[in-house]
C-alpha cells in the first residue's frame, strides 16, 4: 500500500535529515523529484501541480530557510501537506449509526461484495472489543451478475452475520421486501450489496436513484478498485453526481497500485476514503487515517495502526500468556513458537514491515523478508517435530534427538541448530525484559 510513492519519497528526503544548511535551490530540486513523483504514481497533473505550488508557498518562504533545523522543518511542512491532501489530521475513528441502512455502490469488479463481509466483520469486532454485538443483515439486489447474491450469502456465514433472499424479481421491489425484514427482525445494521456494471450506465444510475430514494440510508459508500488509477475518480465523480455517497473504500491496495488515486481523493471529491482493502480475508480491511498514511508514505512507519491490527487478530488469553511468560522470565520453545504463530496471525514480515519506521530505507532487503518468512515457517515445523518436554526444557537436545527432531521435521541437524540459537538470542531479549520490567504495554 502506497509503496511506490513510499520507496519514492524515502530517496528524495533521506538526504534531508539532519541538514543544517539548505538553500532555495535544493529545495526546489527536491520539490521538483517529490512532483516527478507523485507523477509516476499516476496522481493527476492538475492535483500535483496543486499540491507542489502549496507546498512550495510554505516552504520557500520563511518557515524552512530560517528554521534552526531546515531538513526536518521541510519534512514536517511535506508531512502537512501530504496530510491535508489525503484527508486532513483526524484521531476520531469512523463508525455506523446504530441502527442504520448502509447503501453500498460500485462497478463490477471493484471487489464490493466481499468488501460487504469485511464491513460486517469490522463492525462486529469492533463491538465484541467493547464487549458488545451487533445484530447484522446483508443483502443483495445485485441481479446481473451471475451467482452475485449466492456468493454474499456465503460471505454473510463466513463473518457470522445473517443473510436474507427476496423472492421478488425486481430490485425495488426486492428492496422493500428486504427492508420490511430488516425492521421486522429488529437488526441493527443492513448492508444492501446493489447491483453493479462494468461501466457506468444510465439504467444503472437510475436503480440506485430509485433505491435511494427509498431507503434513506444513512450512509452511502462507494467501492473503488484502486488498480483502475485515475480512471477510479472519474468512477467516483459519476456516481457522486447521479447518487451521491458519503465517502469511499479502496480495494485491491495489496496489488501494483500505486496510490494517485488515493491521494488525489480528497482532493478531487471532497469526500473522506473511510476504509482501505487489501486480501481476501474479513479482517482485510483497514480504517485509513490520513496523518498515519502520510508517516508510511515518509518512512516513519505506523505503529498505532499496528498495535491494534494485533489487538484485533491476537486474543486477549494469548497476549497475556506472551507476558506472563516474558515478566517471569522463563521463556520455553513452546512460548518461542507461540510468539511466532502470533505474528503470523497478524500478517506476513513482508505486511507488518510497511508499518516499521524507516523500512523503506534499504536496511532489510524484500530478499531478507523472505528469508525470514522461511525461517519461521521452518522452525515451526521443526518445534512441532519436538516431544512436549523437549518444547519446555530444551537443554535435553543432544545429538540424537536432534537428528529425530530434523528427519520427523523434514529438515536438517543445521537447520535445529539454527532455530536453537535464534531462540537463546530470544531468551537474552527476554531477560533484558524481565530486568527492565513492566512490559505489559506490549501486549495490552
Amino acid at each position: 500500500m502506497f509503496d511506490f510513492l513510499s520507496e519514492k519519497f524515502s530517496s528524495v528526503f533521506s538526504r534531508l535529515t539532519g541538514k543544517s544548511h539548505l538553500t532555495e535551490q535544493n529545495i526546489q530540486e527536491t520539490l521538483d523529484k517529490v512532483r516527478q513523483a507523485l507523477l509516476e504514481a499516476d496522481v493527476p497533473l492538475h492535483v500535483v501541480d496543486t499540491f507542489i505550488a502549496e507546498t512550495s508557498k510554505e516552504v520557500v518562504g520563511q518557515k524552512v530557510l530560517k528554521s534552526v533545523k531546515p531538513g526536518e522543518q521541510f519534512i514536517k511542512i511535506i508531512h502537512e501537506r501530504l496530510t491535508s491532501f489525503l484527508g486532513g489530521a483526524s484521531s476520531v475513528p469512523f463508525s455506523f449509526q446504530i441502527p442504520s441502512v448502509v447503501m453500498v455502490l460500485g462497478l463490477q469488479g471493484s471487489g464490493k461484495t466481499t468488501t460487504i463481509s469485511k464491513l460486517a466483520y469490522f463492525v462486529a469486532q469492533q463491538a465484541k472489543a467493547r464487549g458488545k454485538s451487533r445484530n447484522i443483515l446483508m443483502a443483495s439486489v445485485d441481479y446481473y451478475r451471475p451467482a452475485a447474491i449466492d456468493q454474499l450469502e456465503i460471505l454473510a456465514k463466513s463473518v457470522g452475520s445473517s443473510f436474507y433472499r427476496s423472492s421478488k424479481t425486481s430490485p425495488l421491489e426486492a428492496v422493500r421486501d428486504i427492508y420490511a425484514y430488516f425492521k421486522q427482525e429488529n437488526f441493527e445494521l443492513l448492508f444492501l450489496d446493489t447491483a453493479g456494471r462494468l461501466h457506468i450506465d444510465s439504467s444503472m444510475l437510475q436503480e440506485l436513484r430509485e433505491i435511494d430514494s427509498f431507503l434513506k440510508p444513512k450512509s452511502k459508500i462507494l467501492v473503488l478498485d484502486a488498480m483502475t488509477g485515475q480512471e477510479s475518480l472519474a468512477v467516483a465523480q459519476a456516481f457522486d453526481q447521479a447518487v451521491g455517497f458519503h465517502g469511499a473504500i479502496l480495494t485491491k491496495m495489496d496489488s501494483g497500485a500505486r496510490g494517485g488515486a488515493a491521494f488525489a481523493f480528497k482532493y478531487a471529491l471532497k469526500k473522506p476514503i473511510l476504509f482501505v482493502g487489501s486480501g481476501e480475508k474479513p479482517a482485510d480491511l483497514e480504517q485509513f487515517y490520513p496523518d498515519r498514511m502520510a508517516n508510511r508514505i515518509l518512512g516513519m512507519g505506523d505503529i498505532l495502526t499496528l498495535v491494534e491490527k494485533a489487538q484485533n487478530s491476537i486474543k486477549q488469553s494469548e497476549q497475556d500468556a506472551a507476558y506472563e511468560a516474558i515478566a517471569k522470565g522463563r521463556f520455553s520453545l513452546q512460548d518461542f513458537a507461540d510468539q511466532m504463530e502470533m505474528v503470523t496471525k497478524i500478517g506476513s514480515l513482508s505486511q507488518i514491515a510497511k508499518y516499521m519506521p524507516g523500512m523503506n530505507s534499504g536496511a532489510i532487503s524484500a530478499q531478507m523478508l523472505e528469508k525470514g518468512e522461511r525461517e519461521l515457517v521452518r522452525f515451526k515445523a521443526i518445534i512441532s517435530s519436538m516431544t512436549p518436554k523437549e518444547r519446555k526444557n530444551p537443554q535435553l537436545l543432544d545429538g540424537s534427538r536432534k537428528i529425530r527432531i530434523a528427519k520427523g521435521a523434514g529438515f536438517t541437524v543445521t537447520d535445529v541448530n539454527t532455530l536453537l540459537t535464534r531462540f537463546e538470542e530470544s531468551q537474552q531479549y527476554v531477560k533484558l525484559f524481565k530486568k527492565f520490567g513492566r512490559f505489559n504495554k506490549l501486549f495490552k
